[in-house]
């Protein structure tokens, strides 16, 4: 036994080894590689055995495969390095991938579900493209809800039928969150410094949340979407999900780009940005002026809102002017609009996104109406939880030729932008809104489905807007993090503001696996 696998958890369950990677940032890899007290293999083979330890040994379940080549990639990115021949700003950094996002080889792309299992994509997804041109090591790729969790209302998140049910690392009996679940707990877990994931409606922000790590949403059309497994091309997104903002920013800046596979990034081509590091600021929030969207915060519970209190307490101390509440002039509406616009949004485009990207596999189903098929004649596997109705009401719309898929599209835009965040920032002349990004991780109940209690991300979900998610503080000894918005295209003020928030007021704390919490724990942490 070596010296760095003497550690147990708070469970006593396993050693964990190489301590010296826990709370590394890209920022020290980089360091780390560039003065040669690193190397990518070295890196790889210490990131396999805590992936090892914790997700196999502590039963985890964050990651569904693993990469088989990535040994080989990193003597080759350190060979080049030893010639001077970087790649880009990963160069040999090893990264996870969600398992929605094409990858060709022997890990596959299954968002979960059995029945993509023996298909198998034509080509990289743009951003796994993107990712390997700056030099980064996929090392493997993450579980998560299956089909990003647009199966079920009953499902629970983190829930696959190919991965399991992923866990928290905080507390191993809570819920990681939905969709992005196991790059949130790989991340969060230290199995990887950083995490690729996709967000539909808080697929990247809710799972960061629970985790407490960095979690960013970039504005719809900032990334590709190509070779994505997708739910809605009107707003699903793609983004990094890390442990500092700093890290968060450096992946955004290789994400970008406009790209002819996804014709929603040409919009971007004016607003993208190589290199978001130099947005970072520790004094970011000075002189700004920010809204405290309470309407949004309503179900997250007591403990998250005195969190929240404490916050607002703090950022009005060091002299930001502090606007709380501020309010949405469509909230009323939205919240009794009935059929619900996002959601008859949702399932028109699913229909019809899907079986296009379907077209791209080689092999498997071709249609959601064989997903469905497959299920039904697969239930023991697929459905032994919970059951496929978002995807029988999504096979039952007319796609997006559907009669009311368009006044769907316009209602939900009308009511996120224009009566949404953009009157809600206009009006009061905001550079950002603020609002707990969701409660602490729920036990997770595979029987019963989620007992949710709510999340701020809708709003700029249906608007296609941005969203960064910072650690805040915890209740009872899980995170809970504070979520930034803004404009369609602020990512470079989002990030100012929450770099400067993390600076001064950030609760990132790793994890110690324990079995359950009790109501009260002595290590929370809140601004003080």
């Amino acid at each position: 036994m070596t010296s760095n696998q003497s550690d147990q958890t708070s469970s006593g369950h396993r050693e964990i080894p190489h301590r010296d990677l826990e709370e590394v940032s890209l920022v020290d890899l980089m360091a780390g590689l560039a003065a040669g007290t690193l190397t990518s293999r070295l890196l790889v083979t210490k990131y396999l055995e805590r992936i090892d330890a914790i997700d196999r040994g502590l039963d985890l379940r964050s990651i569904i495969s693993i990469n088989p080549d990535a040994g080989a990639l990193a003597d080759v990115l350190d060979q080049e390095r030893q010639r001077g021949q970087l790649r880009g700003p990963l160069h040999g950094i090893p990264i996870l991938l969600k398992d929605n996002i094409d990858t060709v080889g022997p890990m596959g792309t299954t968002a979960g579900s059995l029945a993509l299992a023996d298909s198998a994509p034509s080509a990289d997804a743009t951003v796994a493209v993107r990712l390997a041109a700056a030099g980064a090591i996929i090392l493997g790729k993450t579980n998560l809800s299956e089909w990003a969790n647009f199966r079920s209302p009953e499902s629970s998140s983190g829930w696959s039928a190919v991965g399991g049910a992923c866990r928290n690392p905080y507390v191993l009996d809570r819920n990681p969150s939905g969709s992005s679940s196991g790059s949130g707990a790989a991340v969060a877990a230290n199995l990887a410094a950083a995490a690729i994931g996709t967000e539909t409606d808080g697929s990247i922000v809710c799972p960061s949340t629970v985790n407490g790590i960095v979690g960013l949403k970039p504005t719809v059309g900032l990334t590709s979407r190509a070779g994505v497994v997708p739910i809605s091309h009107t707003q699903d997104t793609i983004g990094p999900m890390a442990r500092t903002v700093a890290d968060a920013a450096l992946l955004l800046g290789v994400m970008t780009g406009v790209d002819e596979r996804d014709p929603a990034t040409t919009a971007g081509a004016e607003h993208g940005h190589t290199d978001y590091t130099r947005f970072l600021d520790p004094d970011g929030l000075s002189g700004t002026r920010i809204g405290v969207a309470r309407q949004l915060c309503e179900e997250v519970g007591s403990s998250t809102m005195a969190v929240l209190d404490a916050v607002v307490d703090q950022l009005a101390a060091m002299g930001v002017e502090v606007i709380d509440p501020v309010t949405f002039p469509s909230f009323e509406e939205l919240q009794a609009a009935s059929p619900d616009p996002e959601l008859h949004l949702l399932r028109c485009e699913f229909k019809t996104d899907l079986a296009n990207y379907l077209q791209t596999r080689v092999g498997g189903p071709q249609t959601l109406a064989e997903i469905i098929t497959f299920n039904t004649r697969n239930a023991n596997a697929e459905l032994q939880w919970f059951g496929q109705e978002q995807l029988i009401a999504a096979e039952e719309t007319g796609g997006v030729d559907d009669p009311y898929y368009i006044a769907a599209l316009e209602t939900a835009r009308r009511l996120s932008r224009d009566e949404g965040l953009d009157a809600a920032l206009d009006g009061n002349g905001l550079d950002a809104i603020i609002a707990p990004t969701g409660g602490p991780a729920e036990p997770t109940d595979l029987i019963s489905g989620e007992h949710f209690r709510g999340e701020s991300a809708s709003y700029a979900a249906m608007a296609g807007y941005p969203l960064i998610s910072v650690p805040m503080g915890s209740v009872a000894g899980l995170p809970v993090g504070l979520t930034f918005m803004g404009r369609r295209w602020s990512e470079p003020t989002l990030i100012r503001l929450a770099s400067g928030f993390e600076h001064h007021l950030g609760r990132r704390f790793p994890p110690q696996f324990r079995e359950t919490v009790s109501r009260r724990d002595p290590t929370d942490h809140a601004p003080s």
